[in-house]
């Protein structure tokens, strides 16, 4: 440039129309191409979001926190006692609640045989409870009675035993004692007729086993063995007169 002047530059901003359609085709595909690739990181993205916050709700706050402890089943307990030994926490998350502890607290009542614990979305803890049933009344010393289920558990203590239900006279009732052993296979034996004239079983030892019926009769059942045909040979001898029935050999009765 004559005489050394300076040279004036201006940015001038082209036109849309300056740029080549086939560049522009090219950078919307690229803009299309970035955009795909970034989807799938933005969707994973918010799907972790998501869970996130689900899992806040449902774990870490009160929104489904238990608010219903719902007891079934129960007719010897009250719900209260149930939900008592429950011990779980009002408003507790639900999805926090450990069922398994919570069954094992439940069933260490002493009237609860099996329980189910489960839960009832949004609030609601669901406690089923199979109470112990009484096969028996057990006499104690303080003129009271305890009452035993089918495998020989104490369960209860009442001061006066259920209508139709048998005594068993037994020192030291429970699942471990041979004697209340031998008293629930002689009583899971019995018939119809045998049951309904039942009064009490005595068992001394489980080779010294009496049954007392109505109207002062007795049935001398010796062990437990057997336990099936002595209740039928019993059974049809029960119209015959005399006061004891002995049945320890069912081949070889008595009357007496």
């Amino acid at each position: 440039m004559a005489g050394g002047g300076t040279r004036n530059w201006r940015l001038v901003r082209a036109d849309t129309d300056a740029v080549p359609p086939s560049a522009r085709r090219f950078m919307a595909r690229a803009r299309q191409r970035r955009l795909r690739a970034a989807l799938p990181w933005l969707a994973g993205i918010g799907v972790l979001l998501l869970a996130g916050g689900l899992i806040w709700l449902v774990y870490g706050t009160s929104v489904l926190g238990v608010r219903t402890v719902e007891v079934v089943g129960v007719q010897v307990l009250d719900p209260e006692q149930v939900r008592a030994a429950a011990a779980v926490p009002a408003e507790r998350p639900l999805a926090r609640v450990d069922l398994d502890e919570v069954s094992a607290r439940v069933r260490g009542l002493s009237a609860v045989d099996k329980v189910v614990v489960s839960r009832a979305w949004p609030s609601t803890l669901r406690i089923e409870v199979v109470e112990r049933v009484a096969v028996a009344a057990v006499p104690t010393a303080g003129g009271q009675y305890t009452l035993i289920d089918d495998d020989g558990v104490p369960f209860r203590t009442v001061a006066a035993p259920p209508a139709g239900l048998p005594l068993a006279r037994l020192q030291s009732p429970g699942p471990a004692d041979s004697n209340t052993g031998s008293a629930l296979t002689v009583l899971a034996a019995l018939s119809d007729d045998l049951r309904e004239q039942l009064v009490a079983i005595s068992v001394i030892s489980p080779v010294s086993i009496k049954l007392e019926l109505r109207k002062e009769r007795v049935v001398i059942w010796g062990d437990d063995t057997q336990s099936d045909q002595k209740s039928k040979v019993a059974t049809a001898l029960l119209r015959r007169e005399g006061r004891e029935i002995d049945v320890s050999a069912p081949t070889v009765v008595t009357i007496r």
